[in-house]
């Protein structure tokens, strides 16, 4: 069913947004709450759909994105128009199901479908996904893209890996392993692209072109072995590093992202971690566990552990603001989203957005 339903601040009365809202999905009661960073009063509520759990908006933020999940099964993927405050047609994105993780980058939604294994593209200028690709992971769950949209990094939960996939340039000549390929049975030392048993001058086999005359761009995937259970992630501001926790254990990885591997493990006891974010001036890391509620503030150049803060009965969601002075956390289990001052390390409120609240995201126009 399409939802064509317009929305009501609490009042009853819609209402202006300002130029940066926060967004903040309820789990239980279906809406995108629409809220004021400054006075935390929620404007508006809109409703989504069956099973909301990730928000991202437009790079001009006149538009929301919310996926629906229900542990890999939904493919709906609706659409709020921000600047009316209403909802517009979803988007069926089967076979693509499960959509979870989602960001926004050179214009572009990029997403996980979970149940498919598979992350995908939507195109706002045309109304249609046009482009996927599976990682053959378990539970690929959440998601960032660089900003040219050259780069992806996944985390994939139950298998225990992250995936960084790069676009890149791929030379003419056979794939690797096949006859024909430098380094393979009957290959040659070059890569000319012409099988070394074939007559001097001769085009590879398959016909004009053979194995690919032109050099092309894929997706090359690398996969990055972690602890199961690690969902949670976020890339420094300065693009070097990628931390996530893993859930099970709670320890947290750190990917050196140029050489595509583990550097550093921390033993930080975040069992049950959910969300991980770094604050915008990459000095501390932010990690709520949904297990205990508690939220671990941890020094991003040490390693060492900040401040271990309880926020509730079970934390998710974080957001924090853009001059690093907040962070807002979506308490799933206690029905608020809680608010930190990240100077004094403090609980200093709560927001009631409706219940269950998880994914949170910034709308600026």
């Amino acid at each position: 069913m399409l939802l064509t339903f317009v929305c009501a601040s609490t009042d009853g009365t819609a209402q202006s947004a300002p130029k940066t809202t926060l967004l903040a999905l309820s789990k239980s009661d279906h809406t995108l709450a629409i809220v004021d960073p400054v006075t935390l009063k929620v404007i508006a509520r809109v409703p989504v759909g069956p099973d909301p759990h990730e928000v991202i908006a437009s790079s001009d933020g006149r538009t929301a994105y919310v996926s629906n999940y229900a542990g890999g099964t939904l493919y709906e993927l609706d659409i709020i128009d921000l600047v009316a405050q209403k909802a517009l047609p979803h988007i069926d994105t089967r076979p693509l199901i499960g959509l979870h993780g989602l960001t926004f980058a050179a214009g572009k939604l990029w997403f996980t479908a979970e149940g498919s294994k598979s992350i995908g593209r939507f195109d706002p200028a045309t109304s249609k996904i046009d482009w996927c690709m599976g990682t053959g992971q378990d539970r690929t769950h959440m998601i960032d893209v660089t900003g040219d949209g050259k780069k992806i990094y996944t985390t994939n939960v139950s298998s225990g890996t992250v995936s960084i996939l790069v676009d890149t340039l791929i030379q003419p000549g056979p794939p690797p392993g096949m006859p024909g390929a430098p380094g393979a049975p009957g290959g040659q030392s070059a890569g000319a692209g012409t099988p070394a048993n074939s007559p001097a001058g001769a085009p590879p086999k398959g016909g004009p072109g053979g194995f690919g005359s032109k050099p092309h761009m894929d997706w090359v995937q690398t996969l990055i072995p972690v602890g199961k259970g690690s969902e949670g992630f976020d890339v420094s501001p300065d693009g070097r590093e990628l931390w996530t926790a893993a859930a099970d254990d709670g320890s947290i990885y750190i990917i050196d992202i140029a050489a595509k591997k583990v550097s550093a493990k921390i033993d930080a006891g975040a069992v049950g971690a959910n969300r991980l974010k770094f604050t915008p001036d990459g000095k501390r890391v932010l990690i709520t566990s949904l297990r205990n509620g508690d939220l671990f503030v941890f020094d991003a150049a040490s390693h060492q552990l900040v401040k271990r803060l309880n926020t509730g009965r079970g934390a998710a969601g974080i957001l924090v603001d853009s001059d690093g002075s907040r962070a807002f956390i979506g308490c799933t289990a206690d029905n608020y989203v809680a608010v930190i001052d990240l100077q004094s390390l403090t609980v200093t409120g709560h927001l009631d957005v409706g219940g269950g609240p998880d994914g949170l995201a910034w709308a600026i126009r």
